[in-house]
């Protein structure tokens, strides 16, 4: 791979079980030392993504993972990447030395030095058993078995579910801050999406099996627009046909694609849409009649 070639890079992929067809045939690419979200409702399609670009399941399309093809050469691939879901998945029957010698013996980038370096000033020890760990530790936990594997792609599932808000922010913060470089691409699915949007640097919105969203988040600006506005000057936005709107207190706020700053500003407040909103407003956009 040289330096211009997508870590990751995904054409027409499709995925169909029995009749049911959960992926559409996405196309996407993404660079070394990005942090990317993938963000959808259940069901949308996130995790036969991430089993494809992981080669745990045949698709069709074409998918390539560090220049493989993760299908075929998942063996060699792996040493370079890193995949842990929710916390759940965590095997809560090992003490906290025996997860370590398992993961040491599956993933030769482990460090359990690292691991252990990371639990420092913590309350885990090394004979507790998971089971009987607080949600709190079992993060504290995750979080060190994570940052303790030195891969050029490290994808993360769920990575907080059950977790209490408190645990989730202080697991994103410390994963931004201790673990990536330049070298190193994170990709994450979750449907807390304003829980990460401080350390995504692009954004994917998956719709029942579709991409319907791939920006830099940067960029967001440039594309969307949020308008909070009211009465005649609410009519009068409506002519400019927004994505989605919705009443919030006697006022309308509205979110805009590729409409003009300047053709909104003199009808209300204007600003980029939080992750969280525009998310709602692209869901939203198949609810239309058809013909419209």
């Amino acid at each position: 791979m040289t330096a211009a070639t997508p870590l990751v890079s995904v054409r027409n992929l499709k995925k169909s079980f029995g009749k049911q067809q959960v992926l559409r045939g996405l196309d996407f690419k993404i660079p070394a030392g990005r942090i990317y979200g993938l963000i959808g409702h259940n069901g949308a399609g996130k995790t036969t993504t991430l089993n494809a670009l992981l080669g745990l399941m045949d698709y069709e399309g074409e998918v390539s993972v560090l220049g493989m093809n993760p299908f075929r050469e998942r063996a060699k691939m792996m040493n370079d990447v890193a995949f842990i879901s929710d916390v759940a998945s965590l095997p809560r029957f090992l003490r906290v030395s025996e997860l370590f010698d398992l993961i040491d013996a599956i993933h030769p980038n482990f460090s359990r030095e690292k691991a252990h370096d990371f639990l420092q000033g913590t309350d885990l020890r090394p004979e507790l058993k998971i089971k009987n760990l607080s949600k709190g530790m079992v993060a504290q936990l995750h979080l060190a078995v994570v940052m303790a594997i030195d891969a050029k792609l490290l994808v993360l599932d769920e990575p907080t579910l059950g977790l209490d808000i408190t645990y989730r922010k202080r697991f994103y913060r410390r994963l931004l801050e201790d673990y990536m470089t330049d070298e190193r691409t994170l990709l994450i699915t979750t449907h807390q999406v304003d829980e990460i949007a401080f350390m995504l640097t692009d954004i994917m919105f998956i719709r029942d099996g579709e991409l319907v969203l791939d920006l830099p988040t940067e960029e967001l600006g440039a594309v969307y627009a949020q308008l909070i506005t009211s009465g005649e000057n609410a009519k009068k936005a409506e002519a400019l046909q927004p994505l989605y709107s919705e009443s919030r207190f006697g006022q309308t706020a509205m979110v805009f694609e590729n409409v003009p700053t300047e053709k909104l500003e003199p009808l209300g407040e204007v600003s980029t849409p939080t992750l969280s909103d525009l998310f709602v407003a692209l869901m939203q956009r198949q609810t239309a009649v058809p013909g419209e």
